[in-house]
């Protein structure tokens, strides 16, 4: 009687040593992951370029790199500058997600953030001139070559210190947007599984034949954003959809981006059409198709 005692207590103080075990060693793999992970997070490695050569843009750029390297690893601006011309992308502000991969590998960065600043004379007939400085930053993933983020930044002041200050002044507020951003950017890539799709075959190719794109019912036009045509900005934006054998879309993708509120307009656009599935000899079928629009400032007699 006592040996079952004895043994009862003992299987029963294991159970217990066993429980608190698990207890405290569950939070403690949840902490080893969580730490983990944001070790993954801190060791994204970002670089800061301007493309567009001059002192404030440089300036703006150097005080980003101050307030992002606490939360990022900053690459060396020299070292990454020299990588971002020997891969000589054309349009550093208007990149093809592709192109963009390819000068993020360069580069030997998880993003880079291209930034351009400049002070502007500005008129208006409410008050008297006045000058504005701006910044506009684009964040991109070199593992998709997307614009992850976009941001413009613009103070005005009667004199061109006062505006510069208050800009740069706000790099601590951008840094803020980028860390918030990047880091959830970096785990939905992470998470993303690539969605294989048919593309439009070439025109001379034994596939072209009896094959019929998708086309929309009735053709809209993106607007050229205020702000676009404001920065006079001329860019192009392409844009991938995928459509199901009903000419639904799926998705859609923007694989060359000129910020500005230009690649959200492509794709509002696109997804308000209706559109006619792709067919091969009468056949529906579900394809993806890249689809292009231009963008310039028009003259006043346009």
């Amino acid at each position: 009687m006592r040996n079952f005692i004895i043994n009862k207590f003992t299987a029963k103080t294991q159970r217990r040593r066993v429980f608190k075990a698990i207890f405290i060693s569950a939070p403690l793999r949840l902490c080893g992951l969580i730490l983990l992970f944001t070790s993954i997070l801190s060791a994204q490695k970002i670089a800061v370029l301007t493309p567009e050569k001059n002192g404030q843009s440089e300036n703006f750029a150097e005080k980003l790199e101050t307030s992002l390297a606490a939360k990022f690893k900053v690459l060396n601006s020299s070292m990454s500058e020299a990588a971002f011309l020997a891969s000589n992308p054309e349009k550093p502000f208007n990149m093809a997600a592709e192109d963009a991969k390819i000068t993020g590998a360069a580069i030997g960065c998880d993003f880079f953030l291209l930034v351009k600043s400049e002070n502007l004379r500005r008129s208006s007939f409410e008050k008297k001139d006045y000058f504005e400085s701006y910044a506009a930053v684009y964040a991109v993933s070199s593992r998709t070559g997307r614009l992850v983020f976009w941001r413009l930044k613009t103070f005005n002041g009667y004199d061109p210190k006062d505006a510069e200050k208050l800009l740069f002044d706000s790099t601590g507020e951008i840094a803020n947007e980028i860390s918030e951003r990047l880091p959830a950017v970096f785990k939905d890539e992470l998470n993303e599984k690539p969605v294989k799709l048919e593309g439009i075959p070439d025109e001379n190719s034994t596939d072209a034949k009896n094959f019929r794109t998708p086309l929309p019912y009735k053709r809209i036009s993106p607007p050229y954003t205020a702000l676009a045509n404001l920065y006079s900005i001329a860019a192009t934006v392409d844009i991938e959809v995928d459509f199901d054998e009903s000419g639904k879309i799926l998705r859609t993708d923007v694989v060359r981006w000129a910020g500005f509120g230009l690649d959200e307009a492509v794709t509002e656009t696109v997804r308000k059409m209706n559109w006619r599935p792709a067919t091969r000899s009468g056949k529906p079928l579900p394809v993806r198709v890249l689809l292009r629009y231009n963008f310039k400032k028009l003259d006043k007699e346009e």
